[in-house]
């Protein structure tokens, strides 16, 4: 078989890791105002709630994601083989956007703004890609022996998909952590669009 020939058919045998895009959606929420002040407390008093009933609180801008998969468990003799793994990822950006027209000053602060806001959501997007990417190498041609009803390959799927998510959660709380701390990148977009620097 010639050298292209052959490559082709491995390309072909081999399940392919990054043959799948997330979908990336923005979603928005009114606010007002004339000034970057009204606009900065109408985010405040309309921004997206996350946490828990008890202990829910606004957020400027927030990234949720659904995840769902395609797979396909196969019975080999005595053990199952998890053939194919597909997901299918929508990632939901929430971001301010003014109900009106603002004044042309104040209209160049909003898109520096929003363009910063857009820039921190897409690096808890990208986390969540990376976290996709890590389950679909993990999940396709999982094999455990001794499991002909193809139930131990998803306890261990679970597993390890218990353990990629807590830590994707963690390192967007370290992210956040980090970009609102002191001279963080958000406290100063905050700044830059309050103060008009």
């Amino acid at each position: 078989m010639k050298p292209a020939l052959l490559l082709a058919a491995l390309l072909l045998s081999t399940p392919a890791l990054a043959d799948w895009k997330p979908v990336e959606k923005i979603d928005t929420y009114a606010v007002s105002g004339q000034t970057a002040e009204q606009l900065y407390l109408s985010i405040g008093e309309k921004g997206p709630l996350i946490g828990t009933a008890g202990n829910a609180r606004r957020v400027i801008a927030h990234t949720f994601f659904k995840l769902t998969w395609q797979r396909d468990y196969q019975p080999q003799g005595n053990a199952c083989v998890l053939k194919t793994a597909r997901p299918k990822l929508i990632i939901t950006y929430t971001l301010p956007k003014p109900a009106g027209k603002l004044e042309p000053a104040l209209q160049a602060r909003w898109d520096r703004f929003a363009a910063g806001l857009i820039a921190h959501e897409k690096v808890h997007g990208a986390g969540i890609v990376d976290m996709v990417d890590k389950i679909v190498a993990f999940s396709t041609g999982l094999t455990v022996e001794n499991d002909p009803g193809c139930k131990k390959v998803r306890a261990e799927l679970t597993a390890y998909l218990d353990q990629l998510s807590r830590a994707q959660r963690q390192g967007s709380r370290d992210f956040d952590t980090k970009e609102f701390g002191h001279d963080g990148n958000m406290l100063k977009l905050i700044a830059a669009f309050l103060d008009g620097d």
